[in-house]
């Protein structure tokens, strides 16, 4: 849970403030389905508190604070405030929305008393609103249902409300919770918001209008209605859970805590339980809690706080702060398996370290290093061997996610080789099984057939269709490995009018081969400049992603090719010289630009064969295997063998 958010906008004085604790303290985490408008919502608490100042420049979701968070306008990393609230103190959790970063999701909600699940009021619940739900569930947490976005032109706020109670009665019969929660669960509380307008009412506005009450103590209220007060013992010997990990240069490591039981000090000796069951005594340099959007000294926190304790070097999430006369560890926090994995390596092409601005980070090493330190603090990663000793296979819960991990690792960097991302499988009753995932599409009216035939193509199993105006909902089951290169051609044969999301649905049985990419690679047959004549002589073999003066080498790819198959080309090649007048030798030739790739998308264009080259200035596609008369015996060899 990064603080970096504090710098973008100061917060107001709360040191003469008075902080709830006991009965007026809630710990909430607010959940919802990707882009609902959880982190705008906050926002809008923090400003509703006073927390901003009025003289402060208020940034737009202000708690989006990394780089990358920013630039895809997601939130990749949970993380905490503080809310002060006509004497009640609100303890916030801003949880990703994503289903690839659901190991957040799941460290956030065990660190609550209670949830705040948000549902567009026009797409209503979507895959990772059942995942939150379900998880929210299971952990037996109270829900407050927050209908946002209601000033939407398609807004439809009680047919969402209707369908977020069904998802309800589901999940309940799903996890066979018993009838007292069941009917409790009928009863939720409902608030209807505009996070963008900082507004929220208990009744329900006309679809497409704000809500009646010009603020948001409709939904402070409903939360220290339904959400319980910590009902953790303050009297009881210290047990502190470490949920998360930050870092600062002063103080180095930060654990990241919800204390459970007892009080806990700066300077105290305490007991550090760890994973492999040791005690140690160690003591606590310094304790911080949090106010808005700033970590300030604190004296002690008692039960139910959330704190920030420095002076344990080496603590890992999961880890418990105990009574050193009494250790007793806490159950360490579990997470979903991961699904999908790709193997990251050093970069073995042969102009490693020759871009303009080449990386600094390129041996073996720095590499292992640098994957360790990211298991540190993200519990849904796994790092394991491969046959090389340079390269490592990293499994993490989908694509987006190991694409984060690579993205942020050239930024620091480091130059890398990363392979085509592969689904992790399972023997289950001595038979193969592979993940699949919940999908959803909402699509234009016209495209439901290509959508169709794309999916089917994938292996996917049509689960319902709901039919809309102008639009068609569709929810399908699909193999993950389906959904690998599916969200680029999606968008192409939708016009980028289409809206997709999944969540991982466990595992089933392995569906046999699948083809996902119908067009073959153009590949570089020798090292050199691209030149402006050779992109013009190969344009109509298909889409370039190279333009003049890009400098290629053997075994490179620089295009898709317009059929099945590879095709290697010379795109190094020069015009002849001459010294005969043409009366067409000075005419301007118009070539058309390269597509340019982003990292997701080359990792979604590889081929078996295939790998992507990763430096802090460019991302390349490459073949495994760079000398084309090896890449023919190979493929002799692989056709021998199926025959």
């Amino acid at each position: 849970m990064s603080t970096a958010a504090s710098t973008l906008a100061a917060p107001a004085d709360l040191s003469g403030a008075t902080r709830g604790t006991g009965a007026q303290l809630r710990n909430v985490a607010i959940v919802a389905h990707v882009d609902h408008g959880k982190t705008t919502l906050v926002d809008a608490m923090l400003r509703a508190s006073g927390a901003f100042g009025e003289r402060a420049a208020v940034v737009d979701r202000v708690m989006d604070s990394g780089d990358l968070e920013r630039e895809k306008g997601i939130t990749i990393l949970a993380k905490h405030t503080a809310i002060d609230w006509q004497g009640m103190t609100v303890n916030v959790v801003d949880t990703p929305g994503h289903a690839d970063f659901g190991g957040e999701v799941e460290r956030g909600l065990s660190m609550v008393d209670g949830v705040v699940l948000l549902v567009d009021a026009s797409e209503g619940p979507l895959p990772q609103t059942r995942f939150v739900l379900r998880k929210t569930l299971a952990a037996g947490l109270p829900v407050v249902l927050v209908v946002n976005k209601t000033d939407r032109p398609d807004a439809r706020c009680a047919e969402v409300v209707d369908e977020s109670l069904e998802l309800l009665l589901e999940l309940a019969d799903e996890l066979e919770l018993d009838e007292n929660t069941t009917a409790r669960l009928l009863d939720l509380p409902v608030v209807y918001a505009s996070g963008r307008a900082g507004r929220a009412s208990r009744t329900r506005p006309g679809d497409g209008e704000l809500p009646a009450d010009p603020g948001l103590e409709a939904l402070f209220d409903v939360i220290a209605e339904t959400v319980p007060p910590p009902a953790d013992d303050p009297d009881a010997p210290l047990q502190a859970h470490v949920t998360n990990l930050d870092a600062t240069s002063f103080l180095g490591r930060i654990a990241l805590c919800r204390v459970r039981a007892g009080v806990i000090r700066r300077g105290q000796q305490i007991g550090w339980c760890r994973a492999d069951g040791t005690v140690t005594r160690v003591k606590i340099t310094e304790l911080l809690r949090t106010e808005a959007l700033e970590r300030v000294p604190a004296e002690s926190a008692s039960a139910g706080d959330l704190v920030a304790v420095a002076g344990i070097a080496d603590v890992m999430i999961g880890d418990t702060l105990a009574d050193p006369e009494n250790p007793v560890p806490l159950q360490r926090i579990h997470v979903d398996e991961p699904a999908i994995a790709v193997t990251i390596g050093i970069n073995t092409s042969p102009i490693v370290g020759r871009d303009p601005h080449p990386g600094t980070k390129l041996t073996a090493r720095q590499v292992k290093g640098r994957l360790d330190a990211e298991l540190v603090g993200n519990v849904s990663l796994r790092v394991l061997p491969t046959e090389r000793p340079d390269a490592w296979e990293v499994q993490g819960r989908g694509e987006l996610a190991l694409a984060v991990l690579v993205e942020t690792m050239r930024r620091e960097g480091f130059e890398l080789t990363v392979g085509k991302p592969e689904v992790v499988t399972r023997m289950i009753d001595g038979k193969l099984h592979e993940p699949f995932e919940q999908l959803s599409c909402d699509v234009p009216t016209e495209h439901l057939g290509a959508v169709t035939q794309l999916l089917a193509g994938r292996k996917g199993e049509l689960g319902q269709m709901v039919h809309s105006e102008s639009r068609v909902r569709m929810d399908y089951r699909v193999p993950s490995r389906g959904l690998i290169g599916f969200r680029t051609e999606f968008l192409t044969i939708t016009r980028g009018a289409g809206i997709a999301s999944h969540v991982f649905d466990g595992y089933g049985p392995w569906v046999g081969e699948l083809r996902t990419r119908l067009r073959g690679s153009l590949i570089a047959d020798r090292s050199g400049p691209v030149t402006a004549y050779a992109v013009d002589q190969l344009a109509d073999r298909g889409v370039l992603f190279v333009g003049p003066g890009t400098v290629v080498y053997n075994g490179m790819v620089i295009g898709e090719y317009t059929r099945a198959e590879d095709l290697e080309v010379n795109i190094c090649r020069e015009k002849k010289l001459t010294n005969m007048r043409s009366s067409t030798g000075d005419e301007l030739v118009k070539l058309t630009p390269p597509t340019v790739l982003n990292l997701e998308q080359a990792l979604e264009f590889c081929a078996n064969d295939e790998c992507v080259e990763v430096t802090p200035e460019s991302v390349r596609i490459r073949k495994v295997e760079l000398d084309s008369h090896t890449r023919a015996r190979m493929r002799s060899r692989a056709k021998a063998a199926a025959n």
